[in-house]
């Protein structure tokens, strides 16, 4: 929801101020885009000028340092999970709307959302309607050779969407995760549970191999894979369990070598599950020869908290740490989750050093729907779609407030206070500019921002998150 400068002012004249410090080497306006948890402010923008010397700084101001001198890792990009239901989904809307719909989402202009990172299912995920892999065969019967692989179900919806993106946002980033393999590499020989059986581990790795080779073919680059989705949650459908020790074994003897063999280059993903288990992913990069297959560490949050990824980071500094998923649920609350997403999924894994952030689902309809049976029933996606009505949820604007406006490439920078109402994360922008993400999670405040000895003040509402660019 667009508000004009002028009424945006007003609004935060009787809300109250805050004050922020930018330290900027410009003498040039900053901009703020705000949105509020209670959905009354969605991205409204205003324009920021600096003060005219120190001694103009209110003394009740809040005041917040940028140095961006200090620099941490480089942003990779932001998004969702666009799940085989989603991609249903979006493929049904008829060809202008979803044409419409997908520059929203995926366009890098700044009237649109600036998605930049998505993760695909390899195979089905709980949020398709039906469970499938490339290789299903009747019961009893196997194919180590893999003659039977098709990319069939993905050529439906997925496979088309994907290239639609592309054509939007080219140099988008996509992550493939397996939720399980076919039932017949299994040990229990069903969609859930169970652990992948040692003497497939070989074809297993070749069914990778296979399927990066017939996504490219399809038009399809994917920039990285993850292993197993949720390797410790057998009770998913599909779903396949596979510990730390049996991660490492497939990626150092078996999917490593395969990829180097067939000259695939891609990152390899490791764990990809909770941040209360930061051991799972530190054992596999123990071992030398399985670290120097893997390129990053993806964490969910659903237990756990965010500083795990930081543990990660400081035993293993030279491998990335990603965040993968988190869903919004139906039952829910947009203010709830504004701010809780905001605060520890988004800003928090960035100041733990996850270059990239992705929520869960795209899109569902109005019943949370396609899901498997057993799958998830209320994972509530970024958009609801429902006899061709499109309504945005909080998961749409959570991603929105960072992914608008800061691109990859951006690099993080030092943001500090003293007020632990404040949450912040920074960035030096490859265009040149710096940024600041602030999440207010108490009363309207006054804030200042200052580089080299220059300073910018601007408001803020209660409940609120803005983002600012200055030059």
């Amino acid at each position: 929801m667009q508000k004009s400068n002028n009424s945006i002012k007003h609004v935060l004249f009787f809300l109250g101020s805050i004050t922020i410090i930018f330290f900027t080497t410009n003498t040039l306006k900053a901009q703020q885009w705000t949105s509020s948890a209670d959905g009354l402010l969605q991205f409204a923008k205003t324009t920021i000028t600096k003060l005219p010397n120190k001694n103009s700084i209110p003394a009740t101001a809040i005041k917040i340092k940028v140095d961006p001198s200090k620099t941490f890792q480089t942003m990779e990009g932001f998004g969702y999970g666009l799940t085989g239901g989603s991609a249903e989904l979006i493929h049904a809307l008829p060809k202008e709307k979803r044409a419409l719909l997908l520059k929203e989402i995926f366009g890098q202009s700044e009237a649109d959302l600036g998605v930049s990172y998505i993760r695909i299912s390899l195979g089905a995920s709980d949020l398709d309607p039906a469970v499938f892999s490339y290789c299903d065969l009747p019961k009893g019967e196997t194919d180590s050779a893999l003659t039977h692989f098709s990319l069939s179900k993905d050529t439906l919806h997925l496979i088309p969407i994907l290239k639609e993106v592309l054509t939007i946002n080219p140099s988008i980033k996509i992550m493939a995760s397996p939720w399980s393999p076919p039932v017949w590499m299994k040990t229990n020989g069903n969609s859930m549970g169970g652990h992948l059986l040692k003497k497939y581990y070989g074809a297993y790795a070749n069914y990778f191999v296979k399927y990066i080779r017939a996504m490219q073919a399809n038009g399809i680059p994917l920039h990285s894979i993850t292993m197993q989705n949720e390797p410790e949650h057998g009770g998913n459908n599909p779903s396949l369990l596979m510990d730390a020790a049996e991660q490492t074994e497939f990626l150092r003897d078996y999917l490593g070598p395969k990829l180097k063999e067939a000259k695939i280059n891609i990152e390899v993903v490791l764990y990809d599950h909770n941040a209360d288990h930061p051991n799972y992913p530190i054992a596999i990069l123990n071992d030398v020869k399985a670290k120097s297959f893997a390129a990053a560490t993806a964490f969910h949050l659903y237990l756990g908290k965010e500083d795990a990824l930081s543990k990660v980071h400081a035993l293993h500094p030279d491998k990335k740490i990603y965040f993968t998923e988190q869903w919004t649920g139906a039952k829910g609350s947009f203010d709830g989750d504004f701010m809780w997403h905001l605060e520890h999924i988004v800003i928090g894994t960035i100041q733990n050093w996850s270059s990239v952030v992705l929520e869960w689902n795209l899109a569902n309809n109005a019943k949370f729907e396609p899901h498997t049976p057993l799958g998830c029933t209320e994972c509530k996606g970024a958009l609801t779609i429902q006899d061709g009505i499109i309504n945005r949820n909080v998961s749409y604007y959570i991603i929105g407030q960072i992914a608008k406006f800061i691109k990859p490439g951006a690099i993080r920078t030092s943001s500090t206070t003293s007020d632990a109402s404040l949450a912040t994360t920074s960035f030096n922008l490859k265009n040149g500019k710096n940024a600041l993400l602030i999440l207010n999670k108490s009363e309207a405040k006054q804030i200042i921002l200052e580089q080299h000895n220059q300073y910018y003040t601007f408001n803020i509402p209660a409940k609120a998150a803005s983002t600012i660019i200055w030059p």
